[in-house]
């Protein structure tokens, strides 16, 4: 197996064109009833399996060593590794990356402050998720998985093999432990969901574990939701319940089932992770070519200028880059030039993040859709993209933007059909209309006249009248306020501008930028009007949509920035999570995007359909890179002959 470098642009573009194709592969059979693919969807289940490398038995009990959430599994048992990594990439080296901010705990899930980078890394799951086929997952810590067609529940069996890296075995016992203490201290938003979607889970014997699923609640993504829990030690927390819990603070991660091992945390300056040597799962299957180096550190820096010239001056060596200016300019120092660091675009055919400027609806101001689409209308992308970011960007409308998932024209055929079933809980003028798109502004300048005109229009209509000092005003004579939040000094030229234009309308807009700490509490509390926020998508959504836009968790979800809560949206996630054929899941998903796009509470900002990442010239990684991950972390490898050259030619240390 070769290394694929930068250079190579023609192998580039024939990756993203396949990438592309892949993400629009399947198109979804625009007629039907909705009914009617429930009842087939038993019979549709037993076709399929004929089809898949699984092994069901009497009483139709399906037994595999995968699970996909539509159709077969690309890899059958016993396969000898996935397709996209280097089977014979060289262990060794070290990966050096770098965070901005700070942090003041090794425990990912607490509840308070701010966990430090990959800090979760030393905990498994139960199954990973392939990176070349969406919805498909294999045996990690659990060695196959059997469940009924109506998936009421699901036991997996575990690998005797399984260790912690205290060399103690995962047990059953771990597994139902892990669940158990999630629900009681983790996240409010995922205890509350979890809580009673799965109300039981059961330890059948040392290595054979059950869960039991609600006949209340969808179950189509219950399998993949339990099959990705992180497995903690119960041994280890139960030493010392008082001062290990998952909701606190604490250095010490605790012990995990990972390939990697906490070496030393220094607070707010680096973290660094060591292999370690007695892992466990080095030689299955799924992780042949993967977890290729010997160390992984993360640098802190106090802000992205200082962690530009960190990487400059070779402190760290990947820099996956999520700053326009800094990839259109701040590359050009010697290194590159001469060719020790590559600037390369890897091809992604995720669903891009569906990023934007959120709107707090628990907050007064925002209950009105005028304000909401007077507020959408200040912002100038074109002018933004042009004058600020350097043209690289394209403007976002979408929640799954350039997928068979995105609402597109007049509804048809089975969306239609989902739509109009939900009667009055929507607005009719949503079955007789194109979707809401991101609106268009005119580059030449910040403030787009004819928008502003607009926008000030609708808050007129929505009784928010200019007063004798030129602000927004309502009947009792509240001022119109809306506090911007942010903690990134980055994102603040493209905001200043955007405030300035809210202004102009006469809104009593400020710009806040706070410091990490009291911003990561402030997002927990939903103490804002107004957050930068980027909702992750996937080609097959399921029960994340509750955390995201369910109302049963509106109020306190970090993932719910909006506090949105609709009954409309809820039926259509019910519809989704619930859905038994492509179809079913792709029409419900594009009424979805159509009625979360009217609401309003978003004003949807920039995608790309590439990775950024930067890095000096040791690194190398598969010819054959999958559509759904970059690999950085865990297929990338450190070629020592480069590596060795760099430092004798003195361009590393």
């Amino acid at each position: 197996m070769t290394s694929h470098m930068a250079g190579n642009q023609a192998g580039k573009n024939q990756q993203r064109r396949g990438a592309q194709a892949r993400v629009r592969a399947v198109q979804p059979d625009p007629g039907g009833v909705l009914r009617a693919a429930y009842l087939l969807a038993l019979g549709f289940v037993l076709v399929l399996l004929l089809a898949l490398p699984l092994r069901v038995e009497a009483g139709a009990i399906v037994k595999s060593h995968g699970f996909a959430e539509f159709g077969a599994l690309k890899y059958p048992e016993g396969f000898a590794h996935f397709d996209y990594v280097n089977p014979e990439a060289p262990k060794g080296g070290e990966l050096s990356i770098s965070a901005v901010g700070t942090f003041d705990s090794m425990n990912p899930y607490t509840r308070k402050g701010r966990g430090g980078a990959l800090a979760s890394e030393h905990f498994e799951s139960l199954m990973i998720e392939s990176y070349d086929e969406p919805g498909s997952y294999y045996g990690l810590i659990a060695e196959s998985l059997e469940f009924p067609l109506t998936q009421d529940w699901v036991i997996f069996n575990l690998r005797p093999e399984a260790r912690f890296s205290d060399g103690s075995p995962v047990t059953a016992d771990d597994v139902v432990f892990s669940h158990n203490i999630l629900l009681d201290q983790g996240l409010q938003s995922y205890a509350e969901a979890v809580r009673k979607r799965i109300p039981k889970a059961e330890a059948l014997g040392p290595y054979q574990v059950k869960f039991y699923f609600s006949p209340d609640f969808p179950r189509r993504a219950m399998i993949t939701q339990v099959a990705g829990t992180p497995v903690f030690s119960k041994a280890w927390f139960e030493a010392d319940p008082e001062n290990r819990r998952l909701d606190e603070p604490r250095l010490d991660p605790g012990i995990g089932s990972g390939p990697y091992l906490l070496d030393k945390a220094e607070i707010n300056q680096r973290i660094t992770y060591r292999r370690n040597p007695d892992y466990w799962g080095k030689d299955l299957n799924v992780n042949i070519g993967r977890h290729n180096y010997d160390s992984i550190r993360v640098e802190y820096f106090g802000d992205a200028i200082a962690a530009m010239e960190g990487f400059k001056a070779g402190v760290y060596t990947v820099r996956p880059e999520n700053n326009s200016k800094s990839w259109a300019t701040a590359y050009d120092f010697d290194a590159v030039a001469n060719g020790d660091v590559i600037k390369d675009e890897i091809p992604n055919g995720n669903v891009p993040a569906a990023s934007g400027f959120v709107m707090n609806l628990l907050r007064p101001q925002f209950q009105d859709i005028r304000v909401r689409e007077a507020v959408q209308l200040a912002f100038n992308f074109e002018w933004t993209n042009e004058s600020l970011q350097y043209g690289l960007f394209r403007h976002r409308s979408s929640f799954w933007q350039d997928s068979d998932l995105e609402a597109k024209g007049l509804p048809q055929g089975r969306e239609l059909e989902v739509l109009t079933a939900l009667g009055d809980q929507i607005d009719p003028g949503l079955l007789t209309s194109e979707p809401v798109m991101a609106h268009a502004s005119k580059p030449k300048r910040p403030n787009d006249r004819s928008n502003l005109r607009r926008a000030m229009k609708l808050l007129d209509e929505a009784g928010w009248e200019v007063n004798s000092d030129g602000m927004r005003q309502n009947a009792a004579g509240e001022l119109l306020k809306i506090e911007f939040l942010l903690d990134s000094p980055t994102l603040e030229r493209i905001v200043s501008p955007y405030v300035s234009n809210l202004q102009a309308m006469g809104i009593d807009a400020v710009l806040n930028r706070v410091d990490y700490a009291q911003y990561t509490s402030r997002r927990r509390e939903k103490d804002f009007d107004m957050v930068s926020f980027a909702y992750r998508k996937s080609l097959e959504p399921s029960t994340g949509l509750y955390q995201q836009f369910g109302a049963e968790a509106h109020e306190y979800s970090v993932f719910n920035p909006a506090g949105l809560a609709d009954p409309a949206v809820d039926a259509l996630i019910d519809n989704i999570v619930d859905a038994k054929t492509q179809d079913v899941l792709y029409s419900n998903t594009r009424a979805l995007d159509r009625v979360l796009r009217a609401k309003r509470f978003m004003v949807p900002t920039w995608y790309l359909d590439v990775s950024w990442i930067a890095y000096w010239k040791q690194y190398a990684y598969p010819e054959n890179l999958p559509p759904y991950s970059t690999g950085l972390l865990d297929l990338w490898w450190v070629d020592a002959d480069r590596e060795a050259a760099l430092k004798a030619s003195g361009a590393l240390r």
